[in-house]
């Protein structure tokens, strides 16, 4: 996957049933499975009106995703996961990157803990006290505003 990735973007209402399928793939091996947080991640969200599936592919397959919501007064982005074979290569970079150029500010995410400070190279500032998500991991609320 040499140069900048194809970052695709389609509003889930439209996705092909395969597409979809690949990214909840995805979505469960590396949250589900790797990361052993028993959850159901199809919450319902991805069915909301303005709800988008941004994803890279490689020789078809999925191997990084993220999705964004229309919360009103902002964007989330939110399920932003890596395959382990392709971690490295900027691909979840080049997806926060398309979602700040692609949708109107601020915008807000919730961060694993521990990933902060690679969110803070993107102008997300920590805003609000960690806490722990329904299977123990630490999180932090980040935002940025549109004049960041």
């Amino acid at each position: 996957m040499p140069g900048v990735p194809e970052v695709h973007d389609v509003a889930t209402a439209s996705l092909d049933p395969s597409t979809l399928y690949r990214i909840l793939r995805l979505r469960s091996e590396v949250f589900v499975v790797e990361q052993r947080a028993a959850y159901l991640d199809p919450d319902g969200r991805d069915l909301e009106v303005g709800a988008r599936q941004i994803w890279i592919e490689d020789d078809g397959e999925v191997v990084a995703t993220g999705r964004i919501l229309d919360d009103g007064s902002c964007r989330r982005l939110g399920r932003l996961a890596t395959a382990a074979s392709h971690r490295g290569q900027g691909l979840a970079a080049a997806l926060v990157e398309h979602f700040v150029a692609s949708s109107a500010g601020p915008w807000r995410l919730d961060a694993q803990a521990h990933l902060a400070g690679w969110y803070e190279r993107f102008g997300f500032v920590v805003d609000g006290e960690q806490y722990e998500d329904d299977d123990g991991i630490p999180h932090v609320p980040m935002g940025r505003s549109t004049g960041a």
